[in-house]
């Protein structure tokens, strides 16, 4: 289970999960669920917190690579400073002329795509999958002011190959109205990276609490989403640059896009024969 050095401790976790024992689970859930707080506690607080003994939580340290207890807890806080950096306070791109910028960034994104991809636990894709093909589910899909963005590429296609999909857009206020009505047959789709919106956060809970199933695109410093998610797609979006690259969540997407409609051509041909005859009827003259 030792954490890869390009791996946020929570992404170490959760794809480490397995192969922890049943006692050294429950420090690494309890961490998951309200993270980093708990990691940052004293080592007694954090045991009792978690319902298990001091040497316990040593040993879930240990495994994770790290020597000591304080050197864990200075991790959880450089990673706590770079999940709360605000665009200006992000490395710049280099200002030097020399060189080929557009090859040096696109180098960068396509980095980011195939790490990510790399990276990708298939179980976490095959469930995803599962539920978006599952049409007796409604599936819904939200994002932040930047990220909501791909949540609309995402729904744009989603809704051409199935029924019931909606976007949660407009006005947080509004939000409550699609709150109303989710259930265990409900799947949230949920796109949340750095720094991870408190009302989007929110939302995702309270659907949660509801019986959603919530399924997160986010960055691998992991939105706290990710304590109430089903399945969870920690991505590589970080760049030489004020900006995050979302190139992995759009190609993601994509992936599943293609996949969902070879698994159901033949409704999905159907569906969007339907849909094609509708806008020939519109546009008619």
């Amino acid at each position: 289970m030792k954490r890869k050095p390009d791996l946020s401790i929570a992404e170490a976790i959760r794809q480490g999960l397995g192969d922890l024992t049943p006692t050294e689970r429950k420090p690494a859930l309890a961490l998951l669920a309200n993270y980093p707080v708990p990691g940052l506690e004293p080592v007694a607080q954090f045991a009792k917190r978690a319902g298990v003994s001091g040497p316990t939580i040593l040993r879930l340290v240990t495994k994770l690579g790290f020597p000591s207890y304080p050197r864990f807890q200075q991790a959880l806080r450089d990673e706590l400073e770079q999940r709360v950096q605000a665009p200006l306070s992000k490395p710049r791109a280099a200002r030097s002329v020399s060189g080929d910028f557009v090859n040096r960034y696109g180098a960068a994104i396509l980095s980011n795509i195939e790490t990510s991809l790399k990276e990708l636990p298939r179980s976490e894709f095959n469930g995803a999958l599962a539920l978006l093909a599952d049409r007796r589910r409604r599936i819904s899909l939200v994002g932040g002011r930047f990220s909501a963005s791909v949540a609309l590429q995402f729904y744009l296609h989603l809704r051409e190959l199935r029924p019931r999909v909606q976007m949660v857009s407009g006005q947080t206020a509004t939000w409550v109205e699609h709150l109303l009505d989710f259930g265990r047959k409900d799947v949230l789709i949920v796109f949340d990276i750095r720094r991870y919106q408190d009302d989007v956060v929110r939302f995702a809970n309270e659907a949660a609490g509801q019986g959603a199933d919530v399924v997160l695109f986010t960055d691998h410093w992991l939105s706290p989403i990710a304590a109430v998610a089903r399945h969870v797609f920690a991505l590589r979006t970080a760049m030489p640059s004020s900006w995050e690259s979302f190139a992995a969540l759009s190609a993601l997407t994509e992936i599943m896009i293609a996949q969902l409609q070879a698994l159901s051509w033949s409704d999905a041909k159907r569906r969007m024969e339907r849909l094609e005859a509708m806008r020939g009827r519109l546009v008619r003259p």
